[in-house]
């Protein structure tokens, strides 16, 4: 908790933001995506679910369908429900009031960019290419490194789109693989089971090898609502501590986390 700490003060600790923070304000969960998807097509929800996995359904779902704005802006209006209420999410108060420079998140939905505007702090989203132009020091980075909704293009939400970005090329990828090298990390919202986030994990630790030249890494960390030896073994190769919540509240216990850092 040191290293943690003392890399937020040093504003070299990037916060890594992922859906189980936006779960929170009861937005769809994946689950839902996909019996929406299958009602589209004309199939049966159960019957869809055992086609494939949830990448693999949503690419059949461009496929036959020809692009995915239906369900871009399906999923835009499911999201920002009008009566989801952003004041009241403490978790979302404290990301947007806490001093961090750069937010990355895998979510697609407005609500960090919502939590910094009803708190009345800066922020730049960067959710392509054309965006960089417009990051400044003086204000919180929000990079949406899964898309926004602001551009079909941008979504990575099929097959394709993350093979694509496995590939690890794009220019978020790039400009990730600049801003990780000599900070920390902190990922929260993200179940540790979830391959394309280790994969994540996998090949920022390589990136580190290949370019440090021996000098030591820095510590990253993960926030998981409970303790698992087997998944803290397995991260700590990649140089990654786990933070574990002391009780059965997973929402509690990441507000008491963020609650340090103010």
């Amino acid at each position: 908790m040191d290293q943690l700490f003392q890399a937020y003060r040093a504003r070299r600790l990037i916060l890594f933001v992922g859906a189980g923070v936006s779960m929170g304000l009861g937005l769809p969960s994946w689950r839902q995506l996909v019996d929406h998807m299958a009602q589209e097509l004309g199939f049966d929800p159960d019957i869809y679910r055992t086609f494939g996995s949830d990448l693999t359904l949503a690419e059949f779902y461009r496929i036959t369908k020809g692009q995915i704005g239906p369900l871009r802006s399906w999923m835009d209006r499911e999201w920002h429900s009008p009566t989801t209420d952003i004041s009241k999410s403490r978790i979302h108060e404290l990301i947007a009031t806490s001093n961090f420079d750069l937010i990355y998140t895998t979510n697609y939905d407005r609500w960090i960019e919502r939590a910094f505007e009803h708190h009345k702090r800066p922020y730049t989203k960067i959710a392509s290419v054309g965006d960089l132009t417009a990051a400044t020091s003086d204000k919180t980075q929000i990079v949406k490194f899964h898309g926004d909704f602001d551009d079909d293009t941008s979504i990575v939400l099929d097959e394709t789109s993350y093979f694509e970005r496995l590939e690890f090329e794009s220019p978020l990828d790039i400009k990730l693989r600049s801003d990780v090298l000599g900070r920390s990390v902190l990922f929260i919202g993200y179940s540790l089971t979830d391959i394309n986030i280790r994969y994540l994990f996998f090949r920022l630790a390589n990136l580190w090898k290949k370019s440090s030249r021996g000098a030591p890494q820095p510590m990253s960390f993960i926030f998981s609502p409970r303790p698992n030896p087997v998944q803290e073994a397995a991260l700590a190769q990649w140089n990654i501590q786990m933070i574990s919540s002391a009780g059965d509240d997973p929402g509690k216990g990441l507000v008491q986390l963020l609650e340090q850092f103010r």
